[in-house]
């Protein structure tokens, strides 16, 4: 399957988001794992039914990497599935999609190219060999979607975990096989999060492979249910995803397997704003396993912007990353940059520069104006 790629540069933490599109220029594989930067629109998913009014790139420059679609054959089991776990679309509006509705949608919002991920319940179903089945399906569909529009569409194929032996096969499949951007997982498994000892072997592989893990939040046995009337995505989600990165960060995945580029969907939920709090209060083997502290941990994670684009999550985001890193999006196509670190120098140096002269311009006018008030 020949097709553009991207590769994402993992030197510190940054947000993914609808991104200047790097994989138009090298391939999509190895600038998907350093496309990411902040924007300050949310990404779209598959059946998108509203757009952010300004682009905030030029037309077909964007990368979705927040993106659900699933095989035909598999919609109405989804549906059933998904009624515990907080999906907000009816059965119609889930039928409805086609890639063809897709990327009308993508061209309507400047998109270049989409990422196609799996959603809450995602592929397992409690069952060995139908999740295997399932999965294996998904991914067969995806590959022939990505095939038949190479350069619209992507993927983060997704392995029917907490099943190791079949999660392993299905990495070496989609990756091996069908040339998958990366891998796609939800953020607990039966109520296990990600950090947990039983996905070692997983993340093992993955951090051999330097494969790209998008992670996207379901709901856990325990919480589904805990707000009547509230379904999950409202709030459940975020504290998922945070609950599954603190799982990685207190169990010593992110310093162990330091080769896998994590993508978490939603900004890394509400861990921003608790990342302070966990690390004042958290449990020795949090210091043991993250010696240098939950935000350094934090910066070497991707996030996308994808419903956490209001301004107090945004303000958030900006105090706890670098300036650069959020100003690096139009030079991110070059992967040489990427990799010696000049997608990040230019603009910094750009801001450099601009501040200067701004500083200079306005030291000039307060002195024209006391002179002319002396005068």
């Amino acid at each position: 399957m020949t097709r553009r790629r991207l590769g994402l540069a993992c030197d510190d933490a940054k947000l993914v988001a609808p991104c200047a599109d790097p994989c138009c220029v090298p391939a999509r594989r190895q600038v998907i794992a350093g496309i990411v930067a902040l924007s300050a629109s949310p990404l779209i998913p598959a059946i998108a039914q509203a757009a952010p009014s300004q682009p905030t790139f030029m037309p077909g420059q964007r990368i979705d990497m927040h993106h659900h679609f699933m095989p035909p054959a598999h919609i109405a089991r989804e549906h059933e599935q998904a009624r515990g776990f907080g999906h907000n679309l009816n059965a119609a509006q889930m039928a409805a999609w086609s890639p063809e509705r897709a990327i009308e949608i993508l061209d309507q919002n400047g998109i270049a190219t989409a990422i196609g991920s799996v959603s809450t319940p995602g592929v397992w179903t409690g069952k060995v060999e139908e999740s295997r089945v399932i999965a294996r399906a998904w991914n067969d569909y995806a590959a022939k979607m990505v095939s038949d529009h190479p350069t619209r569409f992507g993927l983060f194929a997704p392995i029917p975990l907490p099943d190791i032996d079949g999660s392993l096969a299905e990495i070496a499949y989609a990756l091996d096989v069908l040339k998958a951007d990366g891998i796609g997982l939800l953020s607990n498994y039966d109520g296990k999060f990600l950090g947990d000892p039983a996905f070692i072997p997983v993340l093992q592989e993955l951090n051999r492979r330097r494969a790209v893990v998008y992670v996207h939040p379901t709901s856990g046995p325990c919480c589904a249910a805990l707000m009547p009337g509230f379904q999950p995505q409202m709030v459940e989600f975020p504290f998922d995803t945070t609950r599954t990165i603190a799982s990685l960060i207190y169990n010593g995945t992110t310093t162990k397997f330091s080769d896998i580029r994590f993508i978490f969907s939603h900004g890394g939920g509400v861990l921003p704003f608790l990342a302070a709090r966990i690390e004042e209060s958290g449990p020795k083997p949090l210091k043991v396993n993250a010696p240098a502290g939950i935000h350094e941990e934090m910066r070497k994670l991707f996030y996308d912007t994808a419903s956490a684009s209001s301004a107090p999550q945004l303000a958030a985001y900006r105090a706890a990353l670098p300036l650069s890193h959020l100003l690096m999006l139009p030079f991110v196509w070059k992967m040489d940059w990427w990799r010696s670190g000049l997608a990040g120098a230019w603009p910094s140096m750009a801001c450099y520069v601009l501040g200067v002269a701004g500083f200079y311009r306005l030291c000039r006018r307060m002195l024209a104006l006391r002179w002319a008030i002396a005068a």
